[in-house]
């Protein structure tokens, strides 16, 4: 049998895979420490499990329409009036099956084979492979951590061609925590209409900030140029329904009903029983997702202070999401020459699980997730600064 090309040459995915590994090792009676997976370490919220029994109970297991159920497009859009005044209706929303599954579909809506599309890293691991896969090519912009892991519109700028339609954004970031002031996103913007391209703006974490820092959304570039600009977002994070896989687009109607025609040859509309979930999140009592926020918040400021006594180790602040990506690379040598090899010492040898930055596109950094519990993170890190002690300056 003779695989495509686009398909054999897709890497898994590295955040999967290491937590598939950890999950072996579990299962052999390792004691594992995963700090791998993005995903809250908290139960979906009750309100939301009963509306989703009462749609089973009352037999709601047909199909619907395939951008949603008009209630479910109705409360997506009300997110986006509630939060950010987008002047959003249900024709500029479509409800795909997560928000990996919205970008997808945006990804093969607006890019032909040739097309370039920008994609500053670090970056989500699943945005370039994406990109590839409709025959468009995914441009790496770089952006480091002495940059705070920021891309300013002169480094897009050295990386537009002809060829340029889009440019991703993702803030608050996966895998960085990082978030664009107002200033920086608005500048970002400006620069990307005056070259006629398209930002997709991943904002699927825009619940989860800290320090008094307010995610910061595209929305008001959307209600004034919606041709230019698309606004993904989704109930994973936000509300820890990762396993219910929803998430919705804001887009002009164009894209809508392209995404529409898409979905229904592909996959129709997403699990009727989670829509109603979802119709109960999107409207409902938002109180768990302040819990949520909070314990993350406490999380990051215990391992802030645990990463910011490894020597040698810089880690710019993050402000949402949560995750950590500390630049490590100066403790690279015999032990371990870059962030794969680390990772995989780190697993084999003392029973942590972490992604290497090459994932990222940042070989330099490794990504730590502190959506686990208080005991796990904290002895999680002590194991990693133990190990970057002991390895420190060995050729």
């Amino acid at each position: 049998m003779k695989i495509s090309r686009n398909t054999a040459r897709l890497k898994p995915s590295a955040t999967m895979a290491v937590s598939a590994r950890a999950q072996a090792l579990k299962a052999q009676g390792r004691h594992i420490l995963s700090l791998s997976v993005g995903e809250p370490d908290f139960p979906t919220p009750g309100h939301i499990c009963a509306a989703a029994k009462e749609a089973l109970d009352a037999g709601f297991t047909h199909y619907t329409p395939v951008p949603g159920l008009p209630e479910l497009l109705d409360a997506a859009a009300g997110y986006f009036n509630r939060f950010y005044d987008a002047g959003a209706s249900r024709d500029n929303i479509i409800v795909g099956n997560g928000g990996k599954h919205c970008i997808y579909n945006v990804f093969a809506c607006l890019l032909d084979p040739g097309d370039e599309a920008l994609v500053p890293a670090p970056y989500w691991v699943s945005y370039p492979p994406m990109v590839e896969l409709t025959g468009a090519t995914a441009v790496i912009v770089p952006a480091p951590a002495e940059k705070n892991f920021k891309v300013d519109p002169d480094m897009l700028e050295a990386h537009l061609t002809p060829r340029t339609r889009m440019l991703v954004l993702n803030s608050p970031s996966n895998p960085t925590g990082v978030c664009y002031t107002r200033a920086e996103l608005d500048a970002l913007a400006s620069w990307a209409v005056d070259r006629k391209l398209v930002v997709l703006s991943d904002e699927i974490y825009d619940r989860l900030t800290y320090g008094g820092v307010q995610a910061q959304s595209l929305c008001s570039w959307w209600k004034r140029i919606p041709e230019h600009f698309v606004i993904i977002n989704g109930l994973s994070k936000t509300f820890a329904m990762t396993g219910w896989r929803l998430g919705y687009t804001l887009a002009a109607p164009e894209l809508i009903k392209a995404m529409n025609r898409l979905q229904g040859q592909s996959t129709s509309n997403v699990c009727s029983i989670a829509q109603k979930a979802g119709v109960a999140a999107l409207n409902g009592d938002y109180s768990a997702v302040e819990t949520m926020r909070a314990a993350f918040e406490r999380r990051r400021a215990l391992a802030l202070r645990v990463i910011s006594g490894w020597p040698d180790v810089f880690c710019p602040e993050p402000e949402g999401a949560f995750y950590c990506f500390p630049d490590v690379h100066r403790h690279y040598g015999a032990a371990f020459a870059d962030s794969v090899s680390l990772c995989s010492y780190l697993l084999d040898e003392v029973g942590v699980a972490v992604v290497p930055g090459a994932a990222f596109g940042d070989d330099r950094c490794i990504r730590i997730s502190y959506a686990v519990s208080d005991d796990t993170l904290s002895e999680a890190l002590e194991k990693i600064g133990r190990v970057l002690s002991r390895e420190r300056g060995r050729p």
